[in-house]
């Protein structure tokens, strides 16, 4: 199972940037997939995730501000931002899992497979 992000970018505060997820190989390994972000000298913490069973959930940081998609025909995930802060400045991962708990979704542990991640820059 190969995971690849794209997308990342520097750009303003308030601005909007699209990443996008694409993972080949095992397709039933991706059922769920999650994009996380890590900051320096912070921990990994998950925004937001998105299940082929329409399960669908968001940091309480992030709602209102992001939305999560998938194109289940090219085993992709999407994340289009906007009204970005400095805030959300970060190494942007996407994760993937053939089935990941509700109460575990923002839980790196809980996913098996993980790109190699994407950089969001955003300059006051």
């Amino acid at each position: 199972v190969q995971v690849v992000e794209s997308g990342g970018d520097s750009v303003q505060a308030g601005g909007s940037l699209r990443l996008s997820c694409e993972v080949s190989g095992y397709t039933s390994s991706s059922a769920c997939m999650g994009w996380f972000r890590q900051a320096p000298g912070k921990e990994r913490e998950g925004v937001a995730m998105v299940c082929t069973d329409g399960r669908t959930y968001y940091a309480d940081s992030v709602k209102g501000r992001f939305t999560v998609s998938r194109d289940n025909a090219k085993n992709s995930m999407y994340l289009q931002m906007s009204s970005l802060n400095p805030e959300d400045a970060a190494m942007y991962y996407c994760a993937a899992d053939g089935w990941v708990p509700t109460s575990r979704w923002a839980d790196p542990r809980a996913y098996a497979h993980w790109g190699q991640g994407t950089r969001v820059t955003v300059s006051s």
